[in-house]
């Protein structure tokens, strides 16, 4: 290592320019073979540099999310039922309505793979660089019940609030209380313009006998269906294929 090389390593550590660091070796050495000049030296440096904030940015994002599963739409078996809309499935996959500000609707029976998909979608929009959170949907109304007890639901419905995309998943699992219901359309209303991605067992027709108020079910759902993209998902469970074989096991 030359004089020069000493003191250029050391200006990178001073500027944290880590990305540049760690792929000078290999620069400095296609230099010196005249494989790179001066200004392809320093722009491939400076693209090493982006390469890694942009990695570093994707993984604090992806971790934010809180998915249970990476996931990914690339790997989901689109043959595991020809009931599937697969081709309604991908178009959403262009993210449009994330651009738009709109939100998406899974329903349909346990284990066709709603779960999957919505956390596929979500992983798409971090990718993109979007903030995406993940959570069922009883966490969240535990979340801002405990909230109300030690008065900090004002800081944790900011926080539901922020995300470009938040994901609802099992949305009217049971009946709700007065409380939550409140909870839900206070959450719904503030996130007016920012995305929802929902997954329910049921479909957006039957959520509004869950709702003690009429008039707050009219109100958040007329809302939030009228503004979503619904997707029927239907056919057998999804989960079977996805379980781990028995070497034991027979093919039938």
């Amino acid at each position: 290592m030359t004089v020069m090389d000493a003191a250029l390593r050391e200006s990178l550590k001073a500027l944290r320019l880590s990305g540049m660091l760690e792929t000078l070796d290999a620069r400095l050495a296609q230099a010196h073979g005249g494989e790179l000049g001066h200004l392809d030296f320093l722009q491939v440096l400076c693209q090493d540099e982006i390469t890694r904030r942009e990695t570093v940015a994707f993984q604090r994002r992806l971790q934010r999310a809180k998915f249970e599963q990476q996931v990914t739409l690339e790997e989901f078996d689109f043959t595991a039922s020809s009931k599937l809309p697969a081709a309604q499935i991908r178009d959403l996959g262009a993210l449009r309505w994330l651009h738009a500000g709109e939100s998406v609707i899974l329903f349909g029976p346990v284990g066709v793979g709603k779960t999957h998909i919505a956390q596929a979608l979500g992983h798409l929009a971090v990718r993109q660089g979007a903030h995406v959170r993940f959570a069922k949907t009883s966490r969240i109304l535990a979340d801002l019940a405990g909230g109300h007890a030690d008065r900090t639901w004002d800081k944790r419905i900011r926080e539901l609030v922020r995300p470009d995309v938040l994901v609802l998943d099992d949305f009217a699992m049971r009946q709700l209380s007065a409380a939550q219901a409140d909870d839900l359309y206070e959450l719904v209303s503030e996130r007016q313009g920012r995305s929802l991605i929902i997954t329910s067992n049921r479909a957006p027709s039957d959520w509004y006998p869950l709702f003690p108020n009429p008039v707050v079910a009219e109100s958040l759902l007329d809302r939030l269906i009228n503004t979503s993209h619904q997707v029927i998902m239907n056919g057998p469970s999804y989960r079977p294929n996805k379980r781990p074989r028995n070497p034991t096991d027979k093919t039938k």
